[in-house]
Parts: structure tokens; C-alpha cells; sequence
């Protein structure tokens, strides 16, 4: 792979169309991250849940706030990597070179647009919804590809979605943005039927879009058989800005929750730092808690000295392992080929979220109530489209906004059109939803 065929400022959907020069204000790319950021889709993610349940009296992380700071992160790996691949001249387009940072950023932004209400517990929901109730007018009317589609719902292959289609009475393209940026947000670039892998990449109703994406990018083909490709290597770095914000930004609301005390979080971030190798930034630390004596922003302090140690970490394992990406033979991601000190720090990191983060009860209790909400949503609306005749099927779709087309004549497309409507909602519209056709809380009659 190269990067005078990775970096495309061509706009998909408007390939044939006249588009607008970009200014000296903003490159193409630094337009498709100001599309993203005033997308009304960007704003939703503002009401869907990061980890822990949306603010109370202390404010935590949902999916929007998550998103920027992955993509500050990204843009700041994009740097590194830019500089690098510009130092040992290793590409002709030089201004393309520098947009890395750009493309990296709005890939970060886009990168959580497609998970449904209540994180993965939504996901999970609608998976069980179709693998635990009767569907045979469904599974005996679509393909075999299609019906596997809807047994794993994959919030990366419905980002792709819904950044590319086309919804009715909107333009062609969807977001209409370049393909680079498009490509830097396709973590698993292959479908649901490959061969057994839990994650996939694209919808069937996406398989035209992802190949002409892979064509026009010169994405190599890695197995024929299962049709898997490689990554586009700025993926890479948008994967590494998520794991990086995930892993530390969880911790640090955790502590602010007192779910994490503030001597384990101190220490755990601590952790990452070697005693002899980072000695003068210990010593820098220790003078600053002197100076700075608040926990929340002494806690606040290590997470940024982390970042910045893992952002660089991550930019040398790209660089380290550059021939490798660019052939499309690397194997895992980023961050699970730190340095064997700063894997165990990160390692202790996940151990501790996994046992006292992520089962909180506050967390298991929003899971819950999500897995509850969606899959009741989904009963209701899926069995008034197999069985739309009854007055009750009828008031129900007529509930679907016009923009979800359920009109296609193909029943797993128009599948697809309620799950579009359903995994883009909010977590409080999707609540206020089931309560209505649940009849909670409904006003008083007279």
C-alpha cells in the first residue's frame, strides 16, 4: 500500500458532482471533521452512555465528550506519524502527508457514531433479540449474510452506515465524506461472515460501499477465501487514541465516583512510570503534588502525563512496525505492543476496570435497564413491520421518522431502516419511547 492511493480527498457519493474547492481556511479532511462535529448524529452522543449512568451531581464521560478527546488525542498521533513518514522521505505527496492528522482526528470523531443507546449492553440487545425469538417470515426471506448481520449487530459496521447512506429526502453519500476518512474509521475491514471473528467491519447492505472504498484506496486483499483485507494504516492510530482515552478516562471517573479510592487510582497510574527510566518525571510529580495538594486534580495531572507517555509509546510502535503496516501483515493493535513496564502497568489498568469498574452496580443496573429497553423497542417495532396490517402495527411505523425508508420492497433492508432508527436514538429518547408504548407515566386522562 502507498499513500499517493491511502490519501483520497475525493468525496463519496459525490464523485461525479462538482465539489467546492476547499478554502485557505480548511483542507478537505479538516471539512469532514467539521461535518462530523455539527452532524445532529455527533450531538446524540451527547445522551448515550460512555460507562457509567449520565450525569447526576458529578459530571462523567458519555459518547460525545469521549469522542473529542479521542479525536485531540488522534490529531497528536497523526502529528508524530506525519513528521516521521516526512524526515525519511518516505512519500511524494508531502501536503498529503501533513493532512494525516486531520484525516486521524475526524476518523476519532466519527469513530463511536454507530453504538446504540446504553453502550454495549444495546448491542448485546439487539443480537439477543434476533437469536432468542421466533423469526422464521424473517430468516426465510433474506440471505444467509443478512440474517448472520442481524444475529451480531456490530456498532462499527453501523457507523459505516450511517456515515455513508444515503437516508430518504437526503443527499447521496450521507456525510458525503473523503474516503480516507472513511477508511480510517473501518477497524475491521471484512464482514460478519468471516470465518468466525466476533467484530466486523461492514453490513451486506454496506458490501458495494466498503469495496469501493478498498478499491479506490488500494487496500490490499489479505485472504481471498473469507475476504478479509487489510486495514488502512491510519487505523492504526484512531484504534490507539480510543484505547488510550477509554482505559484512562474510565479510571479517573471512577475515581471521581469514589467507585476507586484515591490511592489505588494514584497508584495505578503511578504504575506507568519506571523508577529509573522516568525517574525525572517522578521528581517532577512529587514537586508538583507539593504545589498542587486537590486529589481530583492530582489525579487529573497523572492522567495528562499518562496520555502524553502513551500518545508517544504509540506513535513509536507505528513507526517501529511501519514496513509490517504498510504490507498489511501487523498483527494486534498499538497499545497491546507497549514495552513489557508499561503493558503490565496497562494491563493492571484493564484488570481493575473489568473487576470493579465495569461491574459497578451502577453500571450493571443502566445495562440492564438498556438491555430492557432496546430489546422491548425492538419486539414492538420489528413484529409491526413482519406484520403491518393491524391498526396497532400501522400507529407504531407511522412512529418512524420519514427519513427511515420502509418502503424498499426488501425485508432486511427495511430491517435495517428500523435498527437505524432504533441504534441512533438517545438514551433518554429510547427511555421516554418504551415508556409511551409501554403506557408508563402517561398524562391523565379526563
Amino acid at each position: 500500500m502507498n499513500w499517493n492511493k491511502l490519501l483520497s480527498a475525493k468525496r463519496f457519493g459525490l464523485e461525479n458532482s462538482i465539489v467546492q474547492k476547499p478554502g485557505i481556511a480548511r483542507t478537505q479532511f479538516q471539512r469532514d471533521y467539521d461535518r462530523i462535529l455539527f452532524s445532529s448524529a455527533f450531538r446524540r452522543l451527547q445522551n448515550k452512555t460512555q460507562v457509567f449512568p449520565l450525569p447526576g451531581t458529578i459530571f462523567v464521560h458519555n459518547r460525545l465528550t469521549h469522542s473529542l478527546e479521542v479525536a485531540s488525542v488522534g490529531r497528536s498521533l497523526g502529528n508524530l506519524v506525519a513528521d516521521k513518514i516526512l524526515e525519511n522521505n518516505l512519500a511524494q505527496n508531502v501536503a498529503g502527508i501533513k493532512d494525516i492528522e486531520a484525516i486521524v482526528a475526524a476518523g476519532c470523531l466519527a469513530h463511536d457514531l454507530g453504538n446504540p443507546p446504553f453502550g454495549h449492553s444495546g448491542e448485546d440487545a439487539i443480537s439477543n433479540y434476533f437469536k432468542t425469538k421466533s423469526h422464521s417470515k424473517i430468516k426465510d426471506n433474506i440471505k444467509a449474510e443478512e440474517w448472520n448481520d442481524l444475529l451480531n449487530f456490530e456498532g462499527n459496521a453501523n457507523a459505516l452506515r450511517l456515515i455513508t447512506h444515503q437516508l430518504k429526502g437526503r443527499r447521496k453519500g450521507g456525510f458525503a465524506l473523503t474516503y480516507s476518512t472513511i477508511a480510517s474509521v473501518i477497524k475491521y475491514p471484512y464482514s460478519s461472515n468471516n470465518g468466525g471473528k466476533k467484530k466486523y467491519g461492514y453490513f451486506q447492505s454496506e458490501k458495494e460501499t466498503f469495496n469501493q472504498i478498498i478499491n479506490e484506496l488500494g487496500i490490499k486483499l489479505i485472504d481471498p477465501q473469507k475476504e478479509i483485507f487489510a486495514r488502512h494504516p491510519l487505523v492504526y492510530l484512531v484504534e490507539a487514541a480510543d484505547d488510550i482515552c477509554y482505559q484512562v478516562m474510565d479510571l479517573e471517573d471512577a475515581h471521581k465516583l469514589k467507585i476507586i479510592s484515591y490511592d489505588e487510582t494514584k497508584q495505578l497510574f503511578i504504575n506507568f512510570f519506571h523508577k529509573e527510566i522516568d525517574k525525572t518525571v517522578i521528581e517532577n510529580i512529587e514537586n508538583t503534588f507539593r504545589q498542587v495538594t486537590d486529589k481530583n486534580e492530582q489525579i487529573a495531572y497523572l492522567r495528562a502525563l499518562i496520555i502524553n507517555k502513551l500518545v508517544h509509546n504509540a506513535a513509536t510502535i507505528f513507526w517501529n512496525n511501519y514496513n509490517l503496516i504498510m504490507q498489511g501483515e501487523f498483527k494486534g493493535s498499538l497499545i497491546k505492543n507497549l514495552d513489557k513496564y508499561s503493558q503490565k502497568a496497562m494491563n493492571n489498568l484493564i484488570q481493575i476496570s473489568i473487576d470493579k469498574i465495569y461491574k459497578h452496580k451502577s453500571v450493571v443496573e443502566i445495562e440492564i435497564a438498556g438491555y430492557k429497553i432496546i430489546g422491548s423497542l425492538l419486539e414492538e417495532f420489528i413484529e409491526a413491520l413482519i406484520n403491518p396490517v393491524s391498526n396497532y402495527s400501522k400507529s407504531l411505523l407511522s412512529l418512524i421518522p420519514e427519513q427511515f425508508s420502509l418502503n424498499s420492497g426488501n425485508l432486511y433492508l427495511n430491517i435495517r431502516s428500523v435498527l437505524d432508527f432504533i441504534s441512533g436514538m438517545t438514551d433518554g429518547y429510547a427511555l421516554n419511547l418504551y415508556r409511551k408504548i409501554r403506557g408508563i407515566n402517561l398524562p391523565e386522562f379526563r
